[in-house]
């Protein structure tokens, strides 16, 4: 009988595994930063204390491009330093995300002093502890137009439908291969089955052919 195809061979399994592995796990954060801008829209949703944001200008580029999607990590603005880029809230209540230049103090309370790499001049309003919302970690180049795109809730349904078609192609597929593999292994195994009968009947019908037949002279020999 032959071995059964090791899963990692199926195209199918494969497209499975893909599956999971990216697209479900982008639903459910994107299904989950949109219930927490619904049930809090003054708060900027977070996953396991990162906040995602959409880049909507060229104010940082080099480093930071329109359209990137960049990772702020929640952290304490006490331990914010000169040249630290961070994601705050400015004085339209959007974020940005600049260059710390200067730290100071009015009135014995600290405040950052913050400037865009490609602007010429510093930002105009400070920004306060209470303002921040986290220091920048990570940039996914071009991937800020594809997060907008899967927050709306017409992706999320398409993503989804997708998601369910390719379980249930990769599903059809690998069970209609498995039936396959079983009818031929069964198949198989009866033509197995059926030479080793006739080989075992050929063997019976050669052992009759050649016993000795004994003849009435032989019977009175022996008496």
């Amino acid at each position: 009988m032959k071995m059964k195809k090791k899963w990692y061979k199926s195209i199918s399994n494969w497209a499975i595994l893909i599956a999971c592995i990216i697209l479900v796990p982008i639903l459910i954060i994107n299904l989950w930063i949109m219930f927490q801008a619904k049930t809090n829209p003054k708060k900027i949703p977070s996953v396991f204390g990162y906040k995602p944001f959409i880049v909507l200008s060229g104010s940082m580029e080099t480093e930071i491009y329109k359209g990137d999607l960049i990772i702020a990590k929640i952290v304490d603005p006490k331990t914010l330093k000169e040249n630290d880029v961070i994601a705050f809230r400015d004085a339209e209540d959007t974020v940005t995300t600049h260059r710390i230049i200067d730290i100071v103090e009015d009135n014995g309370k600290p405040y950052f002093i913050t400037k865009g790499d490609n602007n010429n001049t510093q930002d105009q309003n400070m920004v306060a502890y209470e303002d921040v919302e986290g220091i920048y970690v990570l940039r996914i180049a071009h991937f800020g137009q594809l997060m907008n795109s899967l927050a709306q809730p017409t992706t999320v349904i398409i993503i989804v439908m997708g998601i369910t078609l390719i379980f249930i192609l990769g599903f059809t597929i690998s069970n209609k291969k498995q039936r396959d593999l079983e009818r031929q292994e069964y198949l198989e195994y009866k033509k197995m089955k059926e030479e080793q009968a006739k080989q075992e009947e050929e063997k019976a019908t050669t052992k009759t052919e050649k016993k000795p037949v004994k003849t009435k002279k032989d019977d009175k020999k022996s008496k």
